[in-house]
Protein backbone atom coordinates (compact mmCIF):
# COMPACT_ATOMS: atom_id res chain seq x y z
CA UNK A 1 0.00 0.00 0.00
CA UNK A 2 2.75 2.33 0.68
CA UNK A 3 4.48 1.12 -2.24
CA UNK A 4 1.47 2.02 -4.31
CA UNK A 5 1.18 5.72 -2.34
CA UNK A 6 5.23 6.29 -3.49
CA UNK A 7 4.08 5.23 -7.03
CA UNK A 8 0.85 8.00 -7.51
CA UNK A 9 2.96 10.50 -5.96
CA UNK A 10 6.01 9.85 -8.43
CA UNK A 11 3.61 9.99 -11.34
CA UNK A 12 1.71 12.88 -9.96
CA UNK A 13 4.93 14.39 -9.76
CA UNK A 14 5.68 14.32 -13.31
CA UNK A 15 1.98 15.33 -14.01
CA UNK A 16 2.21 18.68 -12.40
CA UNK A 17 5.76 19.31 -14.25
CA UNK A 18 3.80 18.45 -17.69
CA UNK A 19 1.08 20.86 -16.65
CA UNK A 20 3.80 23.20 -15.58
CA UNK A 21 5.49 23.29 -18.90
CA UNK A 22 2.52 22.96 -20.74
CA UNK A 23 0.60 26.40 -19.26
CA UNK A 24 1.87 29.10 -22.06
CA UNK A 25 0.20 26.03 -24.60
CA UNK A 26 -2.27 26.31 -22.04
CA UNK A 27 -3.08 30.26 -22.48
CA UNK A 28 -3.11 30.16 -26.21
CA UNK A 29 -6.02 27.59 -26.31
CA UNK A 30 -7.95 29.93 -24.10
CA UNK A 31 -7.57 33.08 -26.31
CA UNK A 32 -7.93 30.43 -29.39
CA UNK A 33 -11.55 29.84 -27.51
CA UNK A 34 -12.34 33.29 -26.74
CA UNK A 35 -12.19 33.86 -29.98
CA UNK A 36 -14.26 31.44 -31.06
CA UNK A 37 -16.69 32.76 -28.13
CA UNK A 38 -16.60 29.57 -26.07
CA UNK A 39 -15.03 31.74 -23.27
CA UNK A 40 -15.94 34.80 -21.97
CA UNK A 41 -14.83 37.47 -23.58
CA UNK A 42 -13.86 39.64 -20.64
CA UNK A 43 -13.74 37.13 -18.00
CA UNK A 44 -11.30 34.81 -19.55
CA UNK A 45 -8.30 35.34 -17.23
CA UNK A 46 -10.37 33.95 -14.21
CA UNK A 47 -9.85 30.82 -16.05
CA UNK A 48 -6.22 31.19 -15.38
CA UNK A 49 -6.68 31.98 -11.40
CA UNK A 50 -7.17 35.30 -12.30
CA UNK A 51 -10.04 36.14 -9.48
CA UNK A 52 -12.07 38.81 -10.25
CA UNK A 53 -13.86 39.53 -6.92
CA UNK A 54 -13.02 39.90 -3.51
CA UNK A 55 -12.78 36.59 -1.29
CA UNK A 56 -15.17 38.07 1.90
CA UNK A 57 -14.33 37.02 4.91
CA UNK A 58 -15.74 34.09 7.32
CA UNK A 59 -15.70 30.55 5.94
CA UNK A 60 -16.44 29.76 2.32
CA UNK A 61 -17.10 26.61 0.37
CA UNK A 62 -16.67 26.30 -3.35
CA UNK A 63 -18.71 24.25 -5.19
CA UNK A 64 -17.80 23.21 -8.96
CA UNK A 65 -18.94 21.61 -11.94
CA UNK A 66 -18.23 21.57 -15.61
CA UNK A 67 -21.38 22.47 -17.08
CA UNK A 68 -25.06 23.54 -17.04
CA UNK A 69 -26.68 19.94 -16.81
CA UNK A 70 -23.89 18.99 -13.18
CA UNK A 71 -24.46 22.95 -12.65
CA UNK A 72 -27.84 23.08 -12.26
CA UNK A 73 -27.94 19.52 -10.03
CA UNK A 74 -25.43 21.79 -7.33
CA UNK A 75 -28.63 24.80 -7.47
CA UNK A 76 -30.21 22.26 -4.37
CA UNK A 77 -27.84 21.84 -2.55
CA UNK A 78 -26.69 25.15 -2.68
CA UNK A 79 -29.84 26.12 -1.35
CA UNK A 80 -30.15 24.26 1.57
CA UNK A 81 -26.28 25.24 2.51
CA UNK A 82 -27.78 29.12 2.33
CA UNK A 83 -30.86 27.68 4.64
CA UNK A 84 -28.78 25.84 6.75
CA UNK A 85 -25.62 28.33 7.51
CA UNK A 86 -26.24 31.60 6.17
CA UNK A 87 -22.81 32.80 7.77
CA UNK A 88 -20.63 30.54 5.14
CA UNK A 89 -19.87 32.25 2.04
CA UNK A 90 -20.79 30.32 -1.13
CA UNK A 91 -18.60 30.15 -4.12
CA UNK A 92 -19.35 28.34 -7.31
CA UNK A 93 -17.37 27.71 -10.30
CA UNK A 94 -18.06 26.62 -13.94
CA UNK A 95 -15.80 25.34 -16.92
CA UNK A 96 -18.46 26.42 -20.06
CA UNK A 97 -19.62 29.69 -21.14
CA UNK A 98 -22.67 28.39 -21.81
CA UNK A 99 -23.47 27.47 -18.10
CA UNK A 100 -22.16 30.79 -16.87
CA UNK A 101 -24.96 32.72 -18.89
CA UNK A 102 -27.69 30.08 -17.41
CA UNK A 103 -26.65 29.36 -13.50
CA UNK A 104 -25.69 33.05 -12.39
CA UNK A 105 -29.23 33.49 -13.17
CA UNK A 106 -30.58 30.69 -10.80
CA UNK A 107 -28.09 31.00 -8.02
CA UNK A 108 -28.88 32.40 -4.45
CA UNK A 109 -29.09 36.17 -3.99
CA UNK A 110 -24.78 36.28 -2.16
CA UNK A 111 -23.52 33.28 -4.13
CA UNK A 112 -20.49 34.45 -5.82
CA UNK A 113 -19.53 32.93 -9.48
CA UNK A 114 -16.16 32.70 -11.33
CA UNK A 115 -14.90 30.45 -13.68
CA UNK A 116 -12.64 27.56 -12.72
CA UNK A 117 -9.17 27.53 -13.25
CA UNK A 118 -7.36 24.95 -15.67
CA UNK A 119 -5.65 22.47 -13.53
CA UNK A 120 -2.04 24.33 -14.36
CA UNK A 121 -0.24 24.17 -11.01
CA UNK A 122 -0.10 28.04 -11.43
CA UNK A 123 -3.19 28.67 -12.27
CA UNK A 124 -4.99 26.56 -9.59
CA UNK A 125 -2.71 27.89 -6.85
CA UNK A 126 -3.32 31.03 -7.62
CA UNK A 127 -6.88 30.46 -7.04
CA UNK A 128 -6.90 28.60 -4.13
CA UNK A 129 -4.51 31.22 -2.19
CA UNK A 130 -6.73 33.65 -3.26
CA UNK A 131 -10.13 32.00 -2.37
CA UNK A 132 -8.93 30.21 0.74
CA UNK A 133 -11.77 27.41 0.76
CA UNK A 134 -12.55 25.63 3.99
CA UNK A 135 -13.99 22.79 1.88
CA UNK A 136 -14.52 22.00 -1.87
CA UNK A 137 -17.61 20.36 -2.81
CA UNK A 138 -16.85 18.14 -6.43
CA UNK A 139 -19.96 17.49 -9.07
CA UNK A 140 -19.89 14.38 -10.73
CA UNK A 141 -16.47 13.70 -12.36
CA UNK A 142 -14.27 16.34 -11.70
CA UNK A 143 -11.11 14.45 -10.88
CA UNK A 144 -8.53 17.05 -11.97
CA UNK A 145 -4.81 16.29 -10.12
CA UNK A 146 -3.20 19.76 -9.53
CA UNK A 147 -6.14 20.58 -7.86
CA UNK A 148 -7.18 17.53 -5.77
CA UNK A 149 -3.62 17.41 -4.59
CA UNK A 150 -2.93 20.94 -4.14
CA UNK A 151 -6.56 21.20 -2.39
CA UNK A 152 -5.46 18.65 0.09
CA UNK A 153 -1.81 19.84 0.48
CA UNK A 154 -3.15 22.89 1.85
CA UNK A 155 -5.62 20.63 4.19
CA UNK A 156 -8.72 21.79 2.06
CA UNK A 157 -11.85 19.10 2.68
CA UNK A 158 -12.69 17.69 -0.47
CA UNK A 159 -15.94 15.80 -1.52
CA UNK A 160 -17.22 14.38 -4.71
CA UNK A 161 -21.28 14.74 -5.18
CA UNK A 162 -23.13 12.53 -7.73
CA UNK A 163 -19.78 11.25 -8.46
CA UNK A 164 -19.54 8.94 -11.79
CA UNK A 165 -16.90 7.82 -14.11
CA UNK A 166 -18.24 6.93 -17.92
CA UNK A 167 -16.44 3.01 -19.10
CA UNK A 168 -13.80 4.97 -21.15
CA UNK A 169 -12.47 6.82 -18.12
CA UNK A 170 -12.85 3.92 -16.03
CA UNK A 171 -11.16 1.56 -18.20
CA UNK A 172 -8.35 4.26 -18.30
CA UNK A 173 -7.44 4.62 -14.86
CA UNK A 174 -7.67 1.21 -14.42
CA UNK A 175 -5.15 0.59 -16.13
CA UNK A 176 -1.76 -0.25 -14.08
CA UNK A 177 0.63 3.13 -14.84
CA UNK A 178 -2.26 5.24 -13.83
CA UNK A 179 -4.06 3.19 -10.93
CA UNK A 180 -1.33 4.28 -8.36
CA UNK A 181 -2.58 8.12 -9.49
CA UNK A 182 -6.25 7.39 -9.44
CA UNK A 183 -5.85 5.98 -5.86
CA UNK A 184 -4.25 8.34 -4.57
CA UNK A 185 -6.33 11.24 -5.82
CA UNK A 186 -9.62 9.26 -4.51
CA UNK A 187 -7.72 9.11 -0.74
CA UNK A 188 -7.33 12.76 -0.99
CA UNK A 189 -11.64 13.08 0.12
CA UNK A 190 -13.44 13.10 2.70
CA UNK A 191 -16.62 12.01 1.08
CA UNK A 192 -17.90 10.36 -2.39
CA UNK A 193 -21.12 10.46 -2.78
CA UNK A 194 -21.65 7.96 -5.90
CA UNK A 195 -25.00 8.49 -8.50
CA UNK A 196 -25.29 4.75 -8.77
CA UNK A 197 -24.40 1.42 -7.12
CA UNK A 198 -22.38 0.33 -9.96
CA UNK A 199 -20.47 4.07 -9.59
CA UNK A 200 -19.65 3.04 -6.00
CA UNK A 201 -18.17 -0.57 -7.23
CA UNK A 202 -16.03 1.53 -9.99
CA UNK A 203 -14.61 3.96 -7.43
CA UNK A 204 -14.06 1.17 -5.05
CA UNK A 205 -12.49 -0.82 -7.68
CA UNK A 206 -9.93 2.42 -8.35
CA UNK A 207 -9.42 2.08 -4.34
CA UNK A 208 -11.36 4.55 -2.96
CA UNK A 209 -11.51 3.94 0.92
CA UNK A 210 -14.72 2.15 1.67
CA UNK A 211 -15.89 4.43 4.44
CA UNK A 212 -15.83 7.61 2.63
CA UNK A 213 -18.35 6.35 -0.18
CA UNK A 214 -21.83 7.24 1.18
CA UNK A 215 -25.13 6.95 -1.09
CA UNK A 216 -28.22 9.81 -1.32
CA UNK A 217 -29.53 9.57 -4.32
CA UNK A 218 -28.94 11.20 -8.21
CA UNK A 219 -29.02 15.00 -7.38
CA UNK A 220 -30.06 15.23 -11.04
CA UNK A 221 -34.08 14.15 -9.89
CA UNK A 222 -33.87 17.01 -7.44
CA UNK A 223 -35.52 19.18 -10.51
CA UNK A 224 -36.61 22.76 -9.38
CA UNK A 225 -38.65 25.04 -11.84
CA UNK A 226 -38.19 28.71 -10.62
CA UNK A 227 -39.02 30.46 -13.79
CA UNK A 228 -39.55 34.32 -13.73
CA UNK A 229 -43.06 35.80 -14.33
CA UNK A 230 -41.09 37.07 -18.18
CA UNK A 231 -40.27 33.42 -18.84
CA UNK A 232 -43.65 32.06 -17.82
CA UNK A 233 -45.10 34.71 -19.93
CA UNK A 234 -42.84 33.62 -22.90
CA UNK A 235 -43.84 29.86 -22.67
CA UNK A 236 -47.94 30.37 -22.18
CA UNK A 237 -47.62 32.83 -25.70
CA UNK A 238 -46.02 29.91 -27.28
CA UNK A 239 -48.37 27.33 -25.80
CA UNK A 240 -51.29 29.85 -27.24
CA UNK A 241 -50.10 29.40 -30.88
CA UNK A 242 -49.60 25.77 -30.55
CA UNK A 243 -52.79 25.14 -28.62
CA UNK A 244 -54.49 23.75 -32.78
CA UNK A 245 -51.36 22.02 -33.34
CA UNK A 246 -50.07 18.58 -32.96
CA UNK A 247 -46.70 18.85 -31.45
CA UNK A 248 -43.31 17.06 -30.09
CA UNK A 249 -40.14 17.96 -28.91
CA UNK A 250 -36.53 16.56 -29.71
CA UNK A 251 -34.27 17.87 -27.23
CA UNK A 252 -30.49 18.05 -26.70
CA UNK A 253 -29.95 17.40 -30.38
CA UNK A 254 -26.01 16.77 -31.27
CA UNK A 255 -24.99 17.32 -34.59
CA UNK A 256 -26.26 14.57 -37.26
CA UNK A 257 -28.96 13.51 -35.29
CA UNK A 258 -30.96 16.23 -36.51
CA UNK A 259 -31.13 14.45 -39.82
CA UNK A 260 -32.92 11.12 -37.38
CA UNK A 261 -35.43 13.96 -36.35
CA UNK A 262 -35.88 15.13 -39.79
CA UNK A 263 -36.92 11.49 -41.12
CA UNK A 264 -39.47 10.85 -38.25
CA UNK A 265 -40.91 14.69 -38.81
CA UNK A 266 -41.37 13.60 -42.45
CA UNK A 267 -43.12 10.07 -41.00
CA UNK A 268 -45.77 12.13 -38.71
CA UNK A 269 -46.30 14.70 -41.23
CA UNK A 270 -48.10 12.32 -43.21
CA UNK A 271 -50.23 11.65 -40.65
CA UNK A 272 -50.55 14.99 -39.00
CA UNK A 273 -50.65 17.35 -41.65
CA UNK A 274 -50.45 20.19 -39.22
CA UNK A 275 -47.31 19.14 -37.07
CA UNK A 276 -45.03 21.04 -35.30
CA UNK A 277 -41.46 19.94 -34.33
CA UNK A 278 -39.76 21.68 -31.57
CA UNK A 279 -35.93 20.58 -31.76
CA UNK A 280 -33.40 21.73 -28.98
CA UNK A 281 -29.97 21.72 -30.30
CA UNK A 282 -27.61 20.80 -27.23
CA UNK A 283 -25.45 23.60 -28.25
CA UNK A 284 -27.40 27.23 -29.48
CA UNK A 285 -24.64 27.86 -31.60
CA UNK A 286 -25.54 25.03 -33.80
CA UNK A 287 -28.94 25.59 -34.19
CA UNK A 288 -29.14 28.51 -37.04
CA UNK A 289 -26.87 25.92 -38.79
CA UNK A 290 -29.67 23.13 -38.56
CA UNK A 291 -32.24 25.81 -39.47
CA UNK A 292 -30.78 26.47 -42.73
CA UNK A 293 -30.07 22.88 -43.33
CA UNK A 294 -33.80 22.02 -43.00
CA UNK A 295 -34.58 25.46 -44.70
CA UNK A 296 -32.47 23.54 -48.03
CA UNK A 297 -34.73 20.65 -47.39
CA UNK A 298 -37.97 22.49 -48.02
CA UNK A 299 -39.21 23.06 -44.27
CA UNK A 300 -40.52 26.36 -42.49
CA UNK A 301 -38.52 27.12 -39.86
CA UNK A 302 -38.46 29.72 -37.30
CA UNK A 303 -35.88 30.38 -34.83
CA UNK A 304 -36.94 31.55 -31.20
CA UNK A 305 -34.47 33.99 -30.63
CA UNK A 306 -35.97 35.69 -33.44
CA UNK A 307 -39.33 35.84 -32.15
CA UNK A 308 -40.82 35.31 -34.68
CA UNK A 309 -44.76 34.11 -34.07
CA UNK A 310 -45.86 30.29 -35.06
CA UNK A 311 -47.46 30.54 -38.76
CA UNK A 312 -49.78 28.28 -40.16
CA UNK A 313 -47.36 27.02 -42.52
CA UNK A 314 -44.29 26.82 -39.59
CA UNK A 315 -43.45 22.98 -39.37
CA UNK A 316 -40.09 23.38 -37.19
CA UNK A 317 -39.82 25.35 -34.14
CA UNK A 318 -35.61 25.55 -33.74
CA UNK A 319 -34.39 26.67 -30.01
CA UNK A 320 -31.50 28.71 -30.36
CA UNK A 321 -31.74 30.06 -26.58
CA UNK A 322 -30.59 29.51 -23.57
CA UNK A 323 -32.13 28.18 -19.89
CA UNK A 324 -35.59 27.58 -21.23
CA UNK A 325 -36.20 24.05 -21.30
CA UNK A 326 -37.57 22.82 -18.27
CA UNK A 327 -40.00 25.17 -19.38
CA UNK A 328 -40.20 24.07 -22.91
CA UNK A 329 -40.98 20.98 -21.67
CA UNK A 330 -44.95 22.02 -20.92
CA UNK A 331 -45.12 22.29 -24.50
CA UNK A 332 -45.10 18.89 -25.95
CA UNK A 333 -46.78 15.52 -24.08
CA UNK A 334 -43.70 13.61 -26.02
CA UNK A 335 -39.94 14.55 -25.54
CA UNK A 336 -37.26 12.81 -27.50
CA UNK A 337 -33.66 13.06 -25.46
CA UNK A 338 -31.19 13.44 -28.02
CA UNK A 339 -27.33 12.61 -27.63
CA UNK A 340 -27.97 9.37 -27.37
CA UNK A 341 -28.74 7.78 -31.03
CA UNK A 342 -25.44 7.17 -32.24
CA UNK A 343 -22.24 5.35 -30.47
CA UNK A 344 -19.57 7.41 -28.87
CA UNK A 345 -22.74 9.90 -27.27
CA UNK A 346 -23.80 9.30 -23.59
CA UNK A 347 -27.36 10.57 -23.31
CA UNK A 348 -28.56 13.44 -21.34
CA UNK A 349 -30.78 13.82 -18.49
CA UNK A 350 -34.25 12.62 -19.01
CA UNK A 351 -36.01 13.34 -15.65
CA UNK A 352 -36.58 17.36 -16.16
CA UNK A 353 -39.08 15.67 -19.08
CA UNK A 354 -40.47 13.24 -17.08
CA UNK A 355 -40.82 15.81 -14.44
CA UNK A 356 -43.01 17.69 -16.41
CA UNK A 357 -45.08 14.90 -17.53
CA UNK A 358 -43.54 13.91 -21.05
CA UNK A 359 -43.40 10.47 -22.22
CA UNK A 360 -40.32 10.09 -23.06
CA UNK A 361 -38.30 8.44 -25.86
CA UNK A 362 -33.97 8.20 -25.99
CA UNK A 363 -32.11 6.53 -28.29
CA UNK A 364 -29.67 3.32 -27.06
CA UNK A 365 -26.40 5.39 -25.94
CA UNK A 366 -27.12 7.11 -22.68
CA UNK A 367 -24.12 6.20 -20.86
CA UNK A 368 -23.94 6.81 -16.82
CA UNK A 369 -27.89 7.88 -17.76
CA UNK A 370 -28.86 3.78 -17.87
CA UNK A 371 -29.65 4.14 -14.19
CA UNK A 372 -32.53 6.61 -14.42
CA UNK A 373 -33.54 5.10 -17.70
CA UNK A 374 -33.80 1.21 -15.11
CA UNK A 375 -35.76 3.21 -12.51
CA UNK A 376 -38.12 4.65 -14.52
CA UNK A 377 -39.13 1.43 -16.25
CA UNK A 378 -39.23 -0.37 -13.41
CA UNK A 379 -41.51 2.27 -11.59
CA UNK A 380 -43.44 2.18 -14.79
CA UNK A 381 -42.94 0.55 -18.19
CA UNK A 382 -44.33 3.19 -20.06
CA UNK A 383 -42.80 6.50 -18.62
CA UNK A 384 -39.49 6.02 -21.41
CA UNK A 385 -38.64 3.80 -24.03
CA UNK A 386 -35.32 3.96 -26.36
CA UNK A 387 -34.69 3.39 -29.66
CA UNK A 388 -38.72 2.14 -30.33
CA UNK A 389 -40.37 3.28 -33.99
CA UNK A 390 -40.91 7.47 -33.05
CA UNK A 391 -43.34 7.88 -35.39
CA UNK A 392 -46.24 5.41 -33.94
CA UNK A 393 -47.27 7.78 -31.30
CA UNK A 394 -50.34 10.10 -31.01
CA UNK A 395 -48.99 13.42 -30.14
Amino acid sequence: MVAAGNTGMILYKIYRALTYGLTPLVHLHLLWRRRRGLEHPTRWPERLGRSSLPRPSGPLIWFHAVSLGEGMAAIPVIKRCVHCRPDLSILMTTTTFSAFEVITNQLPSGVLYQFSPVDTPTAVDAFLDHWKPNAIILLESELWPNLIMGSSRKRISLALLNARLSMKSFRLWSQPVLLPLISLMLSQFSLIVPLSTMQAIRFQVLQAPPFIINFSGDLKYAVEFDASSGEIGSIEYLKGQLASRHVWMASSIHRGEEKVMLGVHRALIQMYPDLVTIIVPRYPQDALEIAQELQKEGLNVALRSQHRRIMPGTQIYMVDTLGELRCLYSLSAVAVIGGSFFPGLAGHNISEAAAAGCAVLTGHHVGHFSHMVKEMQRLNPLSITQNCHLWSFNP
